[in-house]
């Protein structure tokens, strides 16, 4: 139990002096870019499968 302690103990020590949290500046504007990046990969993956669905049913069409 008392290994469990120390571990509690050190890991809030850490969080406390050691880790370097982002200004909200910062929080905000890397935020932004990671939106940015989702709604261009939802958008590449949409498109991507709107092309496989259209080949796949001229290819079933074709064979019945």
């Amino acid at each position: 139990m008392e290994k469990v302690k120390l571990y509690i103990q050190e890991s809030y020590n850490e969080l406390l002096t050691k880790v370097t949290w982002p200004t909200w500046s910062n929080l905000q504007s890397t935020t932004i870019v990671v939106l940015v990046g989702l709604g261009i990969f939802t958008l590449l993956v949409f498109i991507m499968d709107a092309i496989s669905k259209g080949l796949l049913n001229e290819i079933i069409y074709k064979l019945t």
